[in-house]
């Protein structure tokens, strides 16, 4: 059987000398959308981070595409097709929406236009708002302009930390609606979600991790439906 489309394999690895994941292995197919849950510290960025290559594995390796990529730095993975948002400081807030989004071209040397005019038509209200600074933008919008910039980078795979971090549930819930769409277009998405349960229901897979190995490991709804993993992770 041929292997996902990214998997990033019985990796092991932490910062210093403390292991933080033990094993763990996170994979996600071609445009589907795969989502990393559990409890707080349960190394869930960090298996994330480990993917993208901002952790040196111990134990492990990454495949993109049939190719192993373990040993390219984040710069390098982001020219293979990974496209990463992380949590915190994901924007420019000084420059402009248009200048953040064109921010994210740098690796492009063709002409990006067509990319950009995609994003402002799956974020419209980033359009009306292209001429203002992005740290005027209200927390959502702020996240659209973020996951914006990493698609203009025309990315196989779309890696979100926690993009609904601090938001209104109706934000979230648009968000979600529009990482679905971007998954229609091929792109794989691999995400990392506080809030579990409304992120296992649009998953086609989900990874439950507890201190940086695998606990659960299903279809988003078979966990949904886990008695186990409701009452352990989802509040019964």
């Amino acid at each position: 059987m041929a292997d996902p489309f990214l998997i990033g394999s019985a990796m092991t690895g932490g910062y210093g000398g403390a292991d933080i994941l033990h094993g763990c292995t996170i994979a996600v197919e071609k445009g589907e959308i795969a989502v990393i849950v559990g409890p707080n510290g349960a190394g869930k960025s960090t298996a994330m981070k480990a993917v993208f290559g901002m952790l040196k594995l111990r134990e492990g390796h990454v495949t993109l595409d049939g190719e192993d990529i373990t040993r390219l730095s984040p710069q390098a993975r982001v020219a293979k097709g990974m496209g990463f948002v992380p949590q915190t400081h994901n924007i420019f807030p000084s420059m402009t929406v248009e200048e953040n989004l064109e921010m994210g071209a740098f690796i492009r040397d063709d002409d990006f236009s067509g990319t950009m005019g995609q994003i402002y038509d799956l974020f419209p209200i980033l359009k009306d708002k292209r001429h203002q600074p992005a740290g005027e933008l209200s927390g959502g919008q702020r996240q659209q302009v973020a996951v914006g910039r990493a698609l203009m980078t025309r990315p196989k795979v779309l890696m979100l930390d926690e993009p609904t971090a601090g938001v209104s549930p109706i934000v979230m819930d648009e968000l979600f609606d529009r990482i679905i769409e971007i998954a229609r277009t091929g792109i794989s998405i691999l995400m990392v979600e506080q809030n579990a349960r409304q992120a296992l229901e649009i998953a086609d897979k989900g990874y439950v991790l507890v201190q940086g190995a695998n606990r659960f490991t299903d279809t988003g709804q078979a966990l949904l439906a886990d008695p186990e993993v409701r009452r352990s992770f989802l509040g019964g």
